[in-house]
């Protein structure tokens, strides 16, 4: 045979750098197969001999998984391994700043090191290294429990391989581990540790001295002796470094002195004068004086399981003579008795309560002793008293009585000279004594019986008092009791044998009270070295028998009982005796004896089959001897055979009544003796055990039939099938299983149907009595192989029989997988648990082929069966890839991946099925997905054809397989939001190529079907919703509110409605993103979000189902509560124009009904003073990118733009965007990335300001409308956002770089608008147009014209008290010297003149309406502001003649001549020819509309004035205003918007705006505004020279009647259009969430003439299909 070595790395890692050479670190083992020595293992070898170190070992299982095992004590293999597995877990704890546990844990691996190398040195006695075992054991189960490792099965401090025990013995193992660790036994003994810290007083002035006692006040006594504690005048105690004279130790108190009524008591003597406070006299006399006392009951310290100080209260006696009961005082709280001394007095203790015997005290607390602490005892014996540790006073020799009576007790008897003790002479002094001795005694009735053979006469006597001798005087001459009994029984056998029997009984019951329990031994070495009646059995039979044959005629039961109950000891005596007697005759009158117990057994047995009605004496006396009958066989067996004792328990078994009362205690008790039958060797022995087997089994199976004491029948089960006995084995278990099983599957459903118990221990009990069930089921299943199972099934007649069973185990295994059967930390037997189940499994798979298919298909069986198969491969503990490395080798080595083996099994059972697959694929579709979703590559490819065959089986059956496309969708969600699947298995669910075997993917197999089309479609869509999922799955992991988790939450809720059309889905993920919001403080995204679910809700009154936090209602009072939360969060993000549409909304219900009562609580106007008052913060807009595959699908080489928060600037922004993203590169241009960014394997974040463009520009344009109420339009409802990049075309002209600099404008189109139902949205499409210089000029003048306007405006609303704004806007625009002035842009007028060939008609033509317009505006304000002007401001226009200059050389005789004839016959159809210089015609273009009130006509054109006329008459009209100036009041009285020609200032949200325009959009048309606006040179804010027209007015809605309810039939508007929806004006749109975005291309015009300019679409908007109306959600 090979011999195998396993060996460590002793002295250095090795780095194999030799040719072949083994890489080797500290801590691997190796196997030596062959060692080459001499010249030539340099050549050969792959590792240097000196670096390991050589052990022998054992290999298991040889082959592939084959283990090494080194032959050495398990405990130090238990603690290499451990301490590995701790290591890597202890430096986990250092990362996590769990300090604490990292220390103590630290601490701990060092003992463990240590005592292990006390272990291996093997210097150590037998005890000792028992110890050192138990410590090293215990340090390692508790590191274990505190890092969350498994329990480790341990018998005698050896970890048990489960392969060698039985299940139930694991599990008993693993059970009593547990329980302690849960709940700790109870200690007999326990003991009080106190130490003295400090006395706190304030008015100290002398030594004190203190006296600790435990004092029972039940009984009025001490307990214990004292403790005697010296403090200095400081109240310390002196000698502080002897700390035995500080701490004591309250030794041996009884469970029974742990309760309320016993307490410490501190008793305080003052050491100094007589009287406290009396001034210091001559004499130096010290007396000890009483000062106080302090209790505390002992119950108080039950709590606390560590030491704990406490301050005691001090009191003082009122009177002096009650000094000597204060104690009592104070605990029965007679408070007139005494007094508090002060509350600043108190004495500082520490107590705890040590729980166990004095040895273990010793090792568990060694620092105690190690501080040399004093020992107090307590007075008298224990609650259990200990052979040989009674106290004996040797100091005196107690009997010799004048070594103490002979003390001074009186007045006369004390000596000449001490008459001064004696102050009173009614004084007096009182000694009690007590003796406490294993050797001495007082009691003269004990002394008499010890001395009967000097009073023979007295003998009777003797006897009779003995009843009446204290059980300790007789423990203490336990064998000279005996003795004397048996002596006097060998004397007169027919005249004391009846008495010395009765004596005997009362000495033997005597040792069964737990105060003597620890006798017993004393008695059994007794019985076997020093007891010598050998003619004793005779009489004790005789006598034993006259008892027996008396018990059913007698009429007290008393005396019968107590014999009974003594009955294991008297055979005892009678066995022994009769060895005594066969040795010493050679063992005559053997037949005698047998006959003599065959005639009392036959005794019993009468009495034993008396039956009873009801309880009865004799149903008690029945239940004494049941119990001592196990161990009176165990005693007989040392002189009868095994067989000849096995009939005896047979027999007298089977004399039991067979039926009794339902409350009888003999149930009980009968299943007790069996249980001590079962574990005693009479039934170990193969022999007895098959003479025992059937009565047990019986009794057994009438208890479990009737559901009753289950937890003893589990525990002789568990007692059955402990034993691992290789004879016989098979015909047993076939007999328990044919006698068991089906009662033993009926009790195991029953009990775990049953409800938990709430108490601690009879949880446990629950626990213990359904694991042991359990344990015994599995140890029979592992011990059938297939014969036995076949035998099993075979014993069932009938189908229906058969498959009753069945499903009763696969219910039962089911039940076995649940995490709550075992603890969590019980992986062993779990482990163990599904080896059996699944050995199980794959032998039932025979039969369920045989016997349930075909024209047998039974249903029930095969998804029973299914559905067991899907669990077990679920349940965590087989989840090998959460498992740390060691341990996950560990379980492959041992079982292999289960998993694996039940998956194939699944296949191939579902291969058989055939045509019944298809009652099978509504029910198992989500359990297989949940199977295909565990991370085992092996089993994802044998499962996922399924979903093939079960899509095939439905296509050729309905013609589709949509039943399989619902399901999988519906239970991808729940799985995914579980933490199940991954990326790998949508790869592999999507992947076309095969993976890792035969196992073609789902993808391939459903491209060779004919329905490959729509099977393509499903397998893609269900992808695309994987990604979304594990997207939303991995947001959610981090735990934080970001862009990011709701951005993945908008993209999977549009997902759901526009591609699944799952309405309840969708509408949960509402409410999922609405929580998101509302926690990130986003309140207009959360009231846009909820908005969604309003719009699907109608206003009538069909009744609604409880769902979500909804409650069953109708739907307009769900929609009434929707749109008041949605209005209350409007409200919160200041978006009050939103919630004024709501409110009317709201209102227009509620008048409909004559609700005036919820009517008059929308309070709307206080809305309007919001608006007015209130101040709303115009944020930034940024268009963010993700680039890179390291993004999420949902984000991955897309662009978005987002709405900044508050005060956020782009600084703030990318440093939050690269906080949520920290791996992400920040790309520091502007430009579009390559294909090279987007494969990359990395994150690139790509961040710039964007400006936005507003739809409505009425009400921006409106000349009087408040700025408050123009920035709400300025950056809501936003679709559309511009990007401007300057650059040089061409070549860069440095006398004029205006030549040259050309404008590369971005517009990008959401998909939504911004704010919505997220802060950010998606780009959908991107345009990229180039303007000229001359276009951006015109863009600068039209800006400027805005920003004068808005100027003016505030200056005449007295907005603006300092008009230095206004006149400094007025210099930079007259004054425009900067750069050269308007010559450079002459210059470039000519240029680009020469350059062009079209005439720059339309842009001169642009460039005059724009000059006019300012013009006007100046004209028609000058008259205030030329009144408030500074004259140098006016003089300044004059001298300079600006508006002359320009307009002069822009429009000369030959352009205004072109200009002219091109515009001499303008035909109504002629106004759409041209795009720049017709947009004024629209509404939304407002060029013309800004100078003529109407679009112009040919006579107007005409009619149009010389361009120096023109400027001159206003520079006439200035000019004459500033003639008056002086005369004028600098204050004018301002005249009152209402009369004046200005349109109202506060116009209403919905008033001039053109129809389908968005003061409405909806939420997924929403975002924010950046405040940061390009300066006039780069971009504008308005859209004057916008490139696309709106779409034309949508017709208004037919006329509603009067008188139809508004509330019925009424279908609510989508939540998009909020300023849609009281607008009779203006039809309801269709829904922007369920619509494309209104189009940019009006298709009823022609093709806009554009100069000089490149546009680029990248995307077209997608179809967005309207999803299903609400059910009833």
């Amino acid at each position: 045979a090979e011999r195998w070595f396993p060996s460590l790395p002793l002295l250095a890692n090795f780095r194999g750098m030799v040719q072949h050479g083994l890489p080797l670190e500290i801590g691997d083992t190796v196997q030596i197969l062959e060692k080459c020595e001499g010249s030539q293992c340099c050549h050969c070898g792959i590792f240097p001999s000196s670096y390991i170190h050589l052990k022998n070992a054992l290999v298991k299982n040889k082959g592939q998984f084959e283990t090494v095992i080194p032959t050495e004590d398990s405990v130090i293999t238990e603690i290499t391994m451990t301490l590995r597995d701790w290591g890597t877990m202890w430096k986990q704890l250092y990362m996590r700043n769990e300090g604490d546990l990292f220390h103590r844990l630290w601490h701990v691996m060092n003992e463990i090191l240590e005592l292990r190398q006390q272990v291996l040195v093997g210097h150590l006695t037998h005890d000792r290294l028992s110890d050192i075992k138990q410590h090293i054991t215990a340090r390692l189960d508790w590191g274990n429990e505190q890092l969350g490792l498994d329990l480790v099965p341990r018998r005698d401090f050896s970890m048990v391989d489960p392969d060698e025990i039985s299940i139930t013995e694991l599990y008993r193992l693993m059970e009593r581990r547990h329980r302690r660790r849960e709940a700790p036994p109870q200690a007999s003994m326990h003991h009080l540790f106190l130490q003295m810290k400090s006395m706190m007083s304030s008015n100290l002035g002398e030594e004190l001295e203190v006296f600790y006692s435990v004092y029972d006040s039940r009984e009025m006594r001490p307990i214990s002796e004292r403790f005697f504690v010296r403090l200095n005048k400081q109240g310390l105690p002196k000698s502080p470094e002897k700390t035995e004279r500080q701490c004591t130790l309250f030794v041996d108190l009884g469970s029974s002195d742990l309760r309320k009524d016993v307490y410490v008591v501190a008793h305080i003597f003052r050491i100094g004068r007589m009287v406290a406070g009396e001034k210091k006299s001559v004499s130096n006399t010290q007396y000890k004086r009483p000062y106080g006392c302090a209790v505390i009951s002992v119950a108080d310290l039950l709590t606390a399981d560590f030491k704990d100080d406490h301050l005691l209260k001090i009191y003082s006696c009122n009177a002096e003579s009650e000094w000597y009961q204060i104690h009592d005082s104070i605990i029965r709280k007679v408070s007139s008795r005494y007094s508090h001394i002060g509350t600043n007095t108190g004495l500082n203790v520490s107590l705890q309560l040590l729980h166990g015997d004095m040895e273990q005290i010793r090792k568990d607390y060694m620092r105690l002793f190690t501080r040399n602490v004093s020992i107090t005892k307590r007075l008298g014996f224990s609650d259990i008293i200990i052979p040989g540790g009674i106290i004996a006073f040797k100091t005196a020799d107690l009997q010799d009585p004048s070594r103490y009576l002979k003390l001074p007790f009186s007045k006369a008897s004390l000596q000449p000279g001490n008459n001064q003790t004696i102050k009173n002479s009614k004084e007096s002094f009182w000694i009690q004594s007590s003796l406490c001795s294993t050797k001495l005694t007082q009691n003269g009735d004990m002394l008499d019986l010890l001395k009967w053979r000097v009073h023979p006469d007295r003998i009777i006597d003797c006897l009779s008092k003995l009843k009446d001798i204290d059980g300790t005087e007789i423990v203490k001459f336990l064998q000279d009791t005996l003795d004397t009994l048996f002596g006097i029984l060998d004397e007169s056998p027919q005249r004391y044998g009846l008495k010395v029997f009765d004596c005997l009984v009362h000495v033997i019951n005597l040792l069964q009270d737990s105060k003597f329990q620890l006798f017993k031994p004393v008695m059994d070495n007794y019985i076997e070295n020093h007891f010598a009646g050998a003619l004793s059995y005779r009489d004790l039979i005789r006598v034993l028998k006259w008892y027996v044959d008396r018990i059913i005629d007698a009429e007290h039961q008393e005396q019968i009982q107590q014999v009974l109950k003594a009955s294991e000891y008297l055979f005892k005596y009678i066995v022994q005796s009769r060895r005594l007697y066969a040795a010493a005759t050679g063992g005559q009158n053997e037949e005698e004896f047998r006959c003599s117990v065959h005639e009392l057994f036959k005794s019993i047995h009468l009495f034993l089959s008396h039956e009873s009605k009801g309880i009865s004496p004799i149903t008690h006396t029945q239940a004494v001897f049941l119990r001592s009958f196990p161990t009176v066989c165990c005693e007989l067996l040392k002189i009868f055979s095994m067989r000849e004792v096995a009939n005896l328990a047979r027999d007298t078994l089977s004399s039991l009544p067979a039926l009794t009362h339902t409350d009888c205690p003999l149930q009980a008790v009968k299943l007790q003796c069996m249980a001590k039958t079962v574990e005693s060797p009479l039934y170990i022995n193969p022999e007895s055990r098959c003479v025992l087997l059937p009565v047990v089994l019986r009794l057994l199976h009438t208890h479990l039939q009737e559901q009753k004491e289950l937890v003893l029948c589990a525990n002789i089960l568990t007692s059955m099938l402990t034993l691992n006995t290789p004879c016989g084995v098979s015909e047993e278990v076939n007999l328990v299983m044919e006698g068991l099983s089906g009662v033993l599957l009926r009790t195991i459903l029953e009990v775990t149907n049953r409800p938990q118990p709430a108490a601690t221990s009879l949880r446990l009990q629950y626990q213990d009595v359904t694991g042991e069930f359990v344990a015994c089921l599995l140890t029979l299943l592992r011990q059938l192989k297939d014969k036995e199972y076949q035998q099993l099934l075979s014993r069932f007649p009938t189908k229906d029989e058969l498959t009753s069973f069945l499903l009763q185990l696969f219910t039962v295994f089911r039940i076995l997988i649940r995490p709550d059967m075992f603890p969590k930390d019980w992986t062993v037997m779990r482990l163990v648990a599904n080896n059996v189940i699944i050995t199980t499994i794959l032998y039932l798979s025979d039969t369920l082929r045989n016997n349930f298919l075909n024209e047998k298909f039974d249903f029930k069986v095969w998804e029973s069966y299914f559905y067991l198969c899907i669990i077990f491969i679920n349940q965590p503990c087989l989840q090998l890839e959460m498992f740390p490395p060691s341990k996950r080798k560990k379980v492959l080595e041992k079982y292999g991946d289960m998993r694996v083996m039940i998956g194939c099994e699944i296949f191939s059972m579902w291969q058989h099925l055939g045509d019944y697959k298809l009652s099978l694929i509504p029910t198992l579709i989500g359990p297989f997905m949940e199977v295909t979703l565990v991370p085992q590559m092996d089993l994802r490819n044998v499962l996922i054809p399924i979903f093939h065959d079960m899509m095939d089986c439905e296509q050729q059956r309905s013609g589709n397989f949509k039943q399989v496309e619902a399901k999988l969708i519906d239970k991808l969600d729940g799985l995914m939001s579980e933490g199940k699947g991954d990326e790998t298995y949508r790869e592999l669910f999507n992947n076309i190529i095969p993976l890792f075997g035969p196992y073609p993917s789902l993808l391939k197999k459903i491209e060779r079907e004919t329905w490959r089309e729509s099977g393509v479609s499903h397998i893609a869509t269900v992808t695309r919703l994987m990604e979304r999922l594990l997207d939303y799955r991995d947001c959610m992991k981090i735990g934080e509110v970001d862009g990011k988790t709701m951005g993945c939450t908008v993209n999977l809720l549009n997902f759901y409605k526009t591609e699944l059309n799952k309405e309840e889905m969708y509408i949960r993920y509402i409410h999922k993103l609405y929580e998101l919001h509302l926690k990130a403080q986003n309140y207009t995204e959360a009231s846009y979000t909820l908005l969604l679910y309003d719009e699907l809700l109608e206003w009538t009154e069909r009744p609604l189902r409880e769902f979500l936090t909804y409650p069953m209602q109708s739907e307009w009072q769900r929609k009434e509560c929707l749109h008041l939360t949605i209005i209350h969060n409007f409200d919160r993000g200041k978006c009050w124009e939103n919630c004024i549409i709501l409110c009317r909304e709201l209102a227009n219900q509620y008048e409909a009904f004559y609700d005036y009562r919820n009517l008059s609580k929308m309070r709307v106007t206080s809305l309007y003073d919001k608006i007015m008052n209130q101040q709303r913060l115009e944020p930034e807009f940024f268009r963010v990118g993700f680039y890179g595959k390291k993004f999420p699908f949902f984000l991955r080489n897309k662009e978005f733009v987002c709405r900044g928060n508050d005060y956020e600037r782009l600084e703030a922004f990318q440093q939050r965007m690269l906080s949520e993203f920290p791996h992400a590169i920040a790309m520091q241009h502007a430009n579009l990335p390559d294909q090279t960014i987007h494969q990359a394997d990395a994150q690139y974040l790509q961040i710039y300001p964007v400006s936005p463009v507003p739809e409505n520009q009425d009400v921006l344009q409106r000349d009087g409308v408040p700025n408050n109420i123009k920035s709400f339009y300025k950056v809501n409802h936003i679709w559309r956002f511009r990007y401007d990049r300057p650059f040089h075309k061409g070549t860069k002209d440095k006398e004029n770089e205006f030549k040259s600099l050309w404008v590369e404008r971005t517009t990008l189109a959401l998909a939504q608008s911004l704010p919505g139902i997220s802060s950010w949205f998606e780009v959908e499409k991107r345009e990229l147009v180039e303007m000229s210089p001359l276009e951006n000029a015109s863009e600068v003048i039209e800006n400027k014209t805005l920003q004068l306007r808005t100027l003016i405006a505030q200056c005449q609303m007295r907005q603006m008290l300092n008009i230095n704004p206004l006149t400094m806007c007025l210099n930079g625009v007259i004054d425009a010297a900067v750069n050269g002035g308007l010559a450079r842009y002459q210059e470039v007028w000519d240029w680009m003149e020469s350059r062009v060939n079209l005439p720059l008609v339309d842009l001169r033509w642009t460039l005059w309406c724009l000059l006019f317009h300012c013009l006007k505006t100046w004209i028609k304000k000058v008259e205030y502001s030329v009144l408030t002007m500074p004259c140098n401001i006016i003089g300044i226009i004059l001298e300079h003649c600006f508006v002359s200059s320009v307009i002069s050389y822009l429009f000369n005789s030959r352009t205004m001549c072109l200009y002219s004839s091109s515009l001499a016959s303008p035909l109504p159809s002629d106004k759409h020819k041209h795009s720049r210089e017709n947009a004024c015609l629209s509404p939304r273009d407002r060029l013309y509309s800004g100078i003529f009130s109407s679009p112009l006509d040919p006579t107007q054109v005409r009619a149009l004035p010389p361009i120096t006329a023109v400027t001159l008459e206003s520079v006439m009209y200035i000019g004459s205003l500033c003639k008056n100036v002086r005369s004028l009041s600098p204050m004018p009285t301002a005249r009152s918007p209402q009369k004046s020609m200005v349109p109202p200032l506060t116009p209403s949200p919905t008033d001039g705006l053109p129809m389908g325009s968005l003061a409405s959009h909806s939420p997924a048309r929403s975002g924010s505004y950046s405040s940061g606006i390009s300066s006039l040179s780069r971009c504008s804010v308005s859209e004057t020279c916008g490139i696309d027209l709106p779409p034309p007015d949508p017709p208004l809605p037919p006329a509603v009647p009067a008188d139809m309810p508004i509330r019925r039939g009424s279908k609510t508007p989508p939540p998009y259009s909020v300023y849609e929806r009281n607008n009779p004006r203006r039809a309801t749109p269709l829904p922007h969430s369920l619509s494309v975005p209104p189009s940019t291309d009006n298709p009823n015009l022609t093709a806009k003439h554009q100069l000089n300019r490149v546009q680029r679409i990248n995307s077209e908007p997608r179809h967005r299909p309207t999803p299903r109306k609400v059910s009833q959600l």
